[in-house]
């Protein structure tokens, strides 16, 4: 069945002014506008992030649905795909961001607005161990774009994570994905929208 809506979901301190998500949400208009594109601002609590996305795309078709997450928000996108039983595509997702955001409590800022700080509480990394689905066999067809280049993530790492995913490894690249409008398209075509 086509894809009537589309969930992507941004990374940690990113938002959907992400470039990625800007070219995603054109794409979908342009080519797919029978296609619900929704890119929430996530809160910075995991437990609060995904209540509000399980909120918000409750009355969303499950067999219709399909995910896109990037960095911190491809590991959400992995726990949504479990609850949803749905398509995901992760770009240079995060595997194990309990262990990897144990650094950054503490005082943050936005990426995209650095005026806007958000305070990264030590509980946050319990909520994202509870979010951890690595332990279960995909619940659909994935897709995952890694880049070898990404100075946040080891590649490694990402790639043995998602070895049952439709696999794009790229040589160099970078952690934003910056070749991204090379990939959009495929991206898109995999999530098989309306």
């Amino acid at each position: 069945m086509p894809t009537t809506h589309l969930l992507y979901l941004h990374g940690f301190r990113s938002s959907p002014q992400s470039a990625k998500a800007q070219m995603t949400a054109a794409r979908v208009r342009q080519q797919h506008p029978a296609a619900h594109f929704w890119c929430p601002q996530l809160p910075p609590s995991p437990r609060e992030a995904m209540a509000m996305v399980a909120e918000g795309t409750s009355h969303w078709p499950a067999e219709s649905t399909a995910v896109i997450g990037s960095s911190l928000g491809g590991f959400y996108a992995s726990w949504f795909a479990q609850q949803r039983r749905c398509r995901s595509v992760m770009l240079n997702p995060a595997v194990n961001p309990a262990r990897d955001l144990l650094r950054h409590i503490g005082e943050q800022t936005q990426w995209h607005n650095p005026s806007e700080h958000f305070y990264f509480q030590p509980h946050f990394v319990d909520e994202l161990q509870a979010l951890d689905v690595r332990h279960l066999p995909p619940a659909a067809p994935q897709m995952a774009i890694i880049a070898k280049g990404d100075e946040l993530l080891d590649w490694r790492e990402m790639a043995e994570r998602y070895a049952q995913a439709q696999l794009h490894i790229l040589d160099g690249g970078d952690h934003a994905l910056s070749q991204f409008d090379l990939y959009v398209d495929e991206v898109i075509a995999f999530c098989q929208l309306v």
